[in-house]
């Protein structure tokens, strides 16, 4: 995990529509950027629907939410349609930001260690410097506990 308090990694990544992000585009405003493993699992889809429904008081607090996991342009836009998610979701198969936010680590899955994400969220405020990174959370819980640390930053 990255320390707070240090600028964020640039990143340069399409979105679920093929539009290319950058973080550089977001100065001036916070960013909730949450790293999850799989589109329409479980936990990424309470997650995601969780970040959807709280949307309109991210944006009243001044933040934008943008999800990044490995998968596809295709597999984003399937996920963005099938919950209506009003918020970018940027594919990232190459690794680059993923690996830049140190959130591809080793994973113990019944016994199997293998290579994933790590669910991860970072708060980035308007200057682009890390002021919040939280580790393994919830996915139920994430997008309330965001919604209160972005009105604590206030």
């Amino acid at each position: 995990m990255l320390e707070t308090g240090k600028n964020a990694p640039s990143f340069s990544l399409p979105d679920q529509n093929g539009t290319v992000h950058t973080l550089d585009e977001y100065r001036g405003k916070k960013v909730i950027l949450y790293f999850y493993p799989k589109d329409n699992t479980a936990g990424c889809t309470k997650q995601a629907v969780g970040f959807a429904e709280l949307f309109g008081e991210f944006l009243n607090a001044g933040a934008v939410v943008i999800g990044v996991s490995k998968d596809s342009v295709e597999s984003h836009k399937r996920f963005e349609t099938k919950f209506e998610l009003p918020f970018t979701l940027l594919s990232d198969g190459e690794l680059s930001c993923i690996k830049a936010y140190d959130v591809w680590q080793e994973k113990n899955m019944y016994g199997k260690k293998t290579m994933g994400v790590v669910r991860t969220t970072y708060i980035i405020d308007e200057n682009g410097v890390i002021v919040r990174a939280f580790t393994k959370v919830k996915a139920a819980d994430n997008p309330r506990q965001m919604l209160d640390e972005i009105k604590e930053l206030d």
